[in-house]
């Protein structure tokens, strides 16, 4: 029996086409993600094009922004304006003599139609529909056959015409969606597919660019679901052969809106670094939204483990809940994956990126305290940002040690005797790690003094680190140094008022 091959898949090109209108979406990561792992699941390619014909929307340095945020989770494009590639201009403000072209071509075929409808025209058009409660709305095809004069000499007249699709009767009322299999679709109206201004619409646009690109997979929003057949038509009309269609599920906020940047900070995909997170555990994160784990038994995946199990059949439709408690998990597990010198150089570095500063104590240097420290904290954090708060006890100069007051007032009325045996007992220690320190303070204050660990250790904890609760007590004495800690439990000391008996 002849063993059955396997088909094979040919290199699929996709791309993602975001507008640079402001900071960048995290809509764009989440749709990258499955771009990038099909393009490398098939040995294909994965281009960035920039949609910056909104000229009005358009934001300085949203651009750049882009490709640092790409850059950052590691979905770096194959092709795109920074980087060039065999199918450019790869934004469409420098493609614009190709849109026009295509579209006076629809025109001279007797698929499109100049319009010189003014904005106004068309508002009372949509009034009027909607008061009378029209069946089929949409543009009423006021100039179609007309002559640019005979439409001047009726009312609603611009100089300058737009170019509209005349769809006919026999447009494509469905297609075939890699995710969602066969998808029905409304009837489409007499879209505008060229501006007045000379620049396209996005229905011209984005097949005119993929079809030029080599585009074989066009993954998108599932809100482009009602508008594929007018680029179904568009293809049929200039002769081409469309890309397959993947519409991804929607990202939604709890409350099943659709997400965004203007009511949800976490719309903003720079939000995420700013926040400390890690920009694994946000790949994981939106590999998740819309698709099962790769293991039975834990949600922690890599991108190349996402990659290859990758399949459109298993990508889940319905709108996937953006819910930060789960990237805060998945965050927690990534961080807990890496190795301590890893983990320490991204602290430092995040400290860098969000300008972090500290005072100058002569003695303690930022990069090796975390390094020291991330062993007593790595358990312990969240994100990147919890680091400072955890440990900046360690950074403050010793006279400049902020005594939280819930911290103090806990204490005992007498600590005074547990903080001379203490600075007695550390003064004699010299090899000073965190087992001396421990093995030293356990025989001046448990054994010496008689005093349970929890009493003996309090005070000695609140001179050192500020507070009632922190990180491991004695790996923190052991990072900041013998002279340091005498120099915190004498000046708690001195502050220590003995309560008459």
């Amino acid at each position: 029996m002849t063993a059955q091959k396997m088909p094979v898949i040919p290199p699929a090109r996709t791309r993602v086409a975001p507008s640079p209108t402001g900071d960048p979406h995290v809509g764009t990561a989440y749709q990258a993600v499955f771009d990038l792992a099909w393009a490398r699941a098939t040995g294909g390619a994965f281009v960035l094009r920039i949609e910056d014909t909104d000229r009005a929307r358009e934001v300085e340095g949203s651009e750049a922004q882009i490709y640092d945020c790409l850059d950052w989770l590691g979905l770096t494009p194959d092709e795109g304006p920074r980087t060039g590639g065999p199918v450019g201009p790869y934004r469409q403000s420098e493609r614009l003599d190709l849109y026009r072209r295509y579209a006076e071509e629809l025109v001279a075929a007797g698929h499109a139609y100049h319009c010189w409808c003014t904005p106004e025209r068309l508002a009372d058009l949509r009034a009027e529909q909607a008061a009378a409660k029209t069946a089929k709305t949409g543009y009423d095809r006021c100039c179609l056959g007309l002559t640019r004069d005979e439409r001047a000499r009726m009312p609603g007249f611009a100089e300058t015409p737009v170019i509209r699709m005349l769809v006919p009767d026999d447009a494509p009322g469905e297609f075939t969606d890699l995710i969602r299999g066969d998808v029905k679709t409304p009837f489409p109206d007499d879209q505008v597919i060229l501006k007045a201004d000379g620049f396209p619409t996005y229905h011209l646009a984005v097949v005119v660019d993929d079809h030029l690109m080599g585009i074989t997979t066009a993954v998108r929003g599932e809100e482009w679901i009602s508008s594929t057949p007018k680029h179904l038509l568009l293809y049929r009309w200039l002769g081409w052969t469309p890309p397959a269609f993947a519409h991804m599920p929607l990202l939604r906020n709890a409350d099943k809106s659709k997400i965004s940047k203007r009511k949800n900070p976490a719309a903003r995909l720079a939000w995420f670094r700013e926040a400390g997170y890690l920009p694994e555990a946000l790949v994981n994160f939106l590999e998740l939204l819309a698709y099962p784990g790769v293991h039975p038994d834990t949600e922690v995946q890599t991108f190349a483990e996402f990659m290859g199990a990758f399949d459109w059949a298993k990508v889940n439709t319905t709108g996937p809940i953006f819910d930060l408690t789960k990237l805060d998990w998945l965050n927690g597990a990534h961080i807990r994956a890496l190795a301590d010198d890893d983990l320490a150089a991204r602290i430092i570095a995040y400290w860098d990126e969000t300008g972090q500063t500290f005072p100058a104590t002569g003695r303690l240097d930022p990069a090796r305290v975390v390094r020291e420290a991330v062993p007593i904290m790595k358990e312990r954090l969240t994100t990147l940002a919890d680091a400072y708060p955890m440990i900046d006890f360690l950074l403050a100069p010793d006279d400049d040690l902020t005594l939280e007051d819930e911290a103090l007032a806990g204490l005992p009325g007498d600590t005074t005797d547990a903080l001379d045996a203490a600075v007695t007992a550390l003064a004699g220690v010299d090899d000073f790690t965190a087992e001396a320190v421990q093995q030293a303070l356990r025989t001046a204050l448990v054994e010496g003094l008689s005093l349970k660990p929890k009493v003996a250790f309090a005070p000695v904890r609140v001179a050192i680190t500020g507070r009632r609760v922190s990180p491991p007590l004695f790996e923190s004495m052991a990072i900041l140094g013998r002279d340091a800690c005498l120099a915190r439990l004498l000046a708690l000391r001195a502050k220590t008022v003995v309560t008459p008996s």
